[in-house]
């Protein structure tokens, strides 16, 4: 038998914000330890003295925990004891080594987390979202993980090898035999696919549409994200994309969602592509980026989304320096 523990807190004493937190609490750990939910023997909560909304316990039965029993307590109050807090035990009864979960302010009831930071940034292409992660990487002394590349590297390898990106079989299929990594080099994140450096490669506009196909397959999303959960809760990191915030690391201490115009991000394509020598039309990549915000932004597996409690950084005005500054003056104020 295995004990999972998990703990999480609440902004206010409030159904809502229990149940939602009970919810994503116990969906991190399930996810984590790779768990299905009937060999969850028993849930096991307890709640500090000021929570009285709502029980944890009918939270995690409503949120689909129906095969376990359910045991629930609330905890004795404790002078500068962490207020609104909601801990978890889950009993299982297979063996493995336990993954637990530490969510919103809870995060200081475990050392190991406490001393780093993950920071997620997403928004649509073009927004400037990756160059400011590396920027924040760079300046923080962090990881900075692209977690775009890792998709565009599959891609690549699809339409090398006349796989149709839509067929998610063939994909999958595919990945059985893929090399991926992502190294460092003299401080340089390099994207190797089976061995080949393909950074250059995985940055054209075809393997960036095919990109937006391929990661649009849950069997894909669920490997890759699973790797980046398992880097994020090793060391502090700045990942980047469209779904950081709200399905990769939901967790994540700072999310931002930058976003830019459409015509102000097909400039900005458009001189890069065009400084590395590249012949593009401006329109016709214009166009490009108004298809794929569509595609993301209605796909029906983790959709390009603004987290709930991400700030907003709308860079179209702003230089790149300035959407830094502007970024890092926000977490500034908070560590």
């Amino acid at each position: 038998m295995t004990v999972i523990r998990g703990a999480t807190t609440i902004p206010q004493d409030d159904a809502i914000e229990i149940k939602k937190a009970v919810k994503e609490l116990l969906e991190q750990i399930a996810s984590r330890n790779d768990l299905k939910r009937d060999e969850i023997m028993s849930l096991v909560f307890s709640s500090t003295a000021d929570i009285h909304a709502y029980y944890p316990a009918k939270a995690a039965r409503e949120a689909g925990f129906v095969s376990s029993s359910l045991f629930s307590a609330q905890e004795p109050e404790i002078d500068g004891g962490l207020p609104l807090c909601i801990r978890v035990m889950l009993f299982v009864e297979r063996n493995i080594t336990p993954r637990h979960v530490y969510l919103r302010g809870a995060r200081v009831l475990r050392k190991d987390l406490a001393d780093k930071i993950n920071i997620a940034v997403d928004g649509p292409a073009g927004s400037g979202k990756s160059t400011i992660a590396k920027g924040l990487a760079r300046d923080y002394h962090i990881l900075y993980l692209d977690t775009g590349a890792m998709y565009r590297a599959c891609a690549l390898k699809a339409l090398e090898s006349g796989v149709d990106v839509e067929d998610e079989a063939g994909i999958v299929d595919l990945m059985r035999d893929v090399k991926l990594d992502v190294v460092y080099e003299d401080g340089v994140q390099k994207t190797l696919l089976d061995g080949r450096d393909v950074s250059e490669e995985i940055r054209k506009p075809p393997v960036s549409m095919a990109a937006s196909s391929v990661s649009k397959h849950p069997s894909v999303r669920m490997h890759m994200t699973e790797k980046q959960r398992e880097i994020a809760g090793r060391m502090s990191c700045v990942l980047d994309g469209r779904d950081i915030g709200t399905v990769v690391l939901p967790e994540a201490d700072f999310k931002f969602y930058v976003t830019a115009s459409p015509r102000v991000r097909a400039q900005r394509r458009y001189a890069e592509l065009t400084a590395k020598g590249y012949a593009v039309d401006f329109d016709e990549l214009l166009q490009e980026i108004i298809r794929r915000d569509e595609q993301d932004s209605t796909r029906a597996l983790a959709p390009l989304k603004k987290a709930d409690d991400a700030v907003v950084v709308d860079t179209s005005d702003l230089t790149i320096e300035e959407s830094l500054a502007a970024v890092e003056k926000i977490i500034g104020e908070k560590i």
